[in-house]
């Protein structure tokens, strides 16, 4: 039997983190895939980053991470979302190009030399006095472990959804790893099903482009991370369309083959990504939804019609797809579908993300309920480190929630738990006027390398970084990176705010008893509360700030908007 420090199942975002990680604080890692050519695979789109996830990413940068650098070296198209808001709340989001992005995070991974790849399923793990002792493998092999982090996306127990259509598995055409999610449930850890979709890929080569809204890439070069110093990919343009009554006409006459108005979808589906078909059953008042045409490659004739995720039948689907602007031709080369899987209630964890009930043993990603690939690395790295931390008596690894987005996620996570999967967005963060995206570095790098999570060439490239900030707030501007120089002036900008935004929030945590309005028309009137809470809000008819701030799935971002808005009405 081979013995590792930690074994890490799943090489998607959350496991290639976590082991990397793991790595990074001196652990042995075991990285267990069913396939090792799928390492790093972009499952659904081809994109990194965006509103809040971009913050993700750069602080999964910032620790070190793997993610921000493989979405550079395979950028085909640059976008800063909400450009003409606040630094605070700006989103730096990439196309990537497919195959680059998995063979940038395999190179990234080869380069680790305490990581050993290991193809293979793994069906159990083997427990000794509530303790992790090994994983078991389909093949009858076994993997020793101190510690073991889950990492499987939507392959516990994964059912895939077309239409009448009914197959297992985590993505079209790789198995589910139902043993492994037998055994859990076997154990009564506290699990449920949660849902997610893709939508039809089409071949680019059929579209008509010239009736098309095109969205070019920024032409600033910014990046992701500041590790990143080659140049830039050729960039390719987005282009947008919308649907039409005629789409919307044809969904609802295939609603009756559909699995999610069928009841044979058992989970909840993302709320800020829903499928097209639940876009028009809820919404059925707009004219149209907009559809943002992404190239999967800069080879590669797939394009990702983001907007219109479906597990409609093929037929419906072809049909909805011709109906829309500049899709007349458009062929379908791989239909859409939806996935579901189990998950486990992320209420189980700590804010190591272990859990509580079998000692060495964590878990991340959208096994414990989120959605999107940059939440899954985030949590992969804090899994990974303290995964690393127990098996060598290491200090353990928590981002508190005025340290960085990473913080606020896995906070609402362990405490709030999930009813549908959980995605990140600026909103959820009370703090958010310190936690910019630009300055997650600043924010967190120094304090990573206390713990020992950064590699000696991340250390010396902080050292120069650090040397240009001290230089910078000296008012020197001669070799010191632009980004750097924009950091410092906002940083400036933002203090007075700063300052105020942390009295506040001190005097609501002293105004818990304060009363509140739960209706929903009061509540609709409340600046920054978005429609997730305020339906949460509405089913639990809070009375104080104090008994809101311990209603399931509200946020602290959200009670500290209701503690602004009370104040000035009184």
């Amino acid at each position: 039997m081979k013995q590792f420090d930690v074994v890490v199942v799943g090489g998607g975002h959350a496991g290639t983190e976590a082991a990397a990680a793991a790595a990074r604080r001196g652990a042995s890692v075991a990285l267990v895939s069913q396939s090792l050519a799928q390492i790093g695979t972009m499952s659904c789109n081809p994109s990194i980053g965006g509103l809040g996830k971009g913050h993700l990413v750069r602080e999964v940068d910032a620790l070190d991470g793997l993610m921000a650098r493989a979405a550079d070296d395979a950028a085909i198209h640059h976008r800063m979302l909400n450009r003409s808001k606040g630094l605070a709340v700006q989103g730096p989001r990439v196309q990537a190009d497919r195959r680059l992005y998995r063979a940038s995070i395999q190179h990234q991974l080869a380069s680790y030399a305490k990581i050993t790849l290991i193809e293979g399923e793994a069906s159990a793990l083997n427990l000794t006095s509530g303790s992790v002792a090994s994983v078991a493998l389909a093949d009858g092999s076994i993997i020793g472990a101190t510690a073991v982090v889950l990492a499987t996306g939507t392959f516990l127990g994964g059912k895939i959804f077309r239409g009448l259509e009914r197959a297992a598995g985590g993505r079209i055409d790789e198995r589910p790893a139902n043993r492994l999610g037998e055994q859990l449930r076997a154990l009564r850890l506290p699990m449920g099903r949660l849902k997610t979709g893709t939508p039809p890929r089409l071949d680019g080569r059929t579209i008509d482009w010239g009736a098309l809204e095109p969205q070019p890439s920024d032409t600033d070069e910014w990046r992701m991370s500041p590790m990143t110093r080659t140049p830039r990919l050729p960039q390719l343009a987005c282009a947008i369309t919308r649907t039409s009554a005629a789409t919307h006409d044809i969904i609802r006459n295939g609603l009756t083959t559909s699995p999610l108005f069928g009841g044979d979808i058992e989970g909840g589906g993302p709320r800020y990504c829903p499928s097209i078909e639940d876009k028009v059953h809820r919404f059925g008042d707009r004219d149209g939804h907009q559809i943002f045409l992404e190239p999967e490659g800069l080879d590669d004739p797939w394009i990702y019609p983001n907007g219109i995720s479906t597990s409609l039948s093929a037929d419906v689907q072809d049909a909805l797809v011709r109906s829309v602007a500049g899709l007349e031709r458009a062929q379908i080369v791989q239909y859409g579908y939806a996935v579901e899987y189990d998950y486990i209630d992320p209420r189980a964890l700590d804010h190591r993300l272990a859990l509580a009930a079998i000692h060495g043993l964590f878990c991340a990603g959208q096994l414990n309920g989120t959605t999107g690939y940059e939440e899954a690395a985030a949590q992969g790295v804090i899994a990974g480190c303290n995964a690393a931390a127990l098996a060598h008596d290491l200090a353990p690894m928590t981002v508190d929630r005025a340290r960085g987005y990473i913080g606020v996620m896995i906070d609402d996570l362990v405490l709030q738990g999930v009813s549908e999967p959980y995605r990140m967005l600026t909103a959820r963060a009370e703090y958010r006027l310190a936690l910019r995206a630009d300055n997650a570095e600043a924010r967190l790098s120094g304090w990573a390398n206390t713990l020992g999570v950064l590699t000696p060439a991340r250390q010396a490239h902080l050292r120069q970084r650090h040397a240009m900030r001290d230089a910078a707030r000296d008012g020197v501007q001669d070799g010191v990176d632009a980004d750097i120089l924009r950091e410092i002036e906002e940083d400036r900008r933002y203090a007075p705010y700063l300052e105020r935004q942390s009295e506040e929030i001190a005097r609501m945590r002293r105004d818990g008893d304060v009363a509140i309005s739960s209706d929903t028309l009061s509540l609709r009137s409340v600046p920054g509360l978005s429609t997730e809470m305020i339906e949460r809000l509405e089913r639990a008819s809070p009375k104080t700030l104090d008994e809101a701030s311990r209603v399931r799935g509200v946020t602290p971002a959200a009670v500290a908007a209701l503690w602004l808005h009370s104040r000035k009405r009184t």
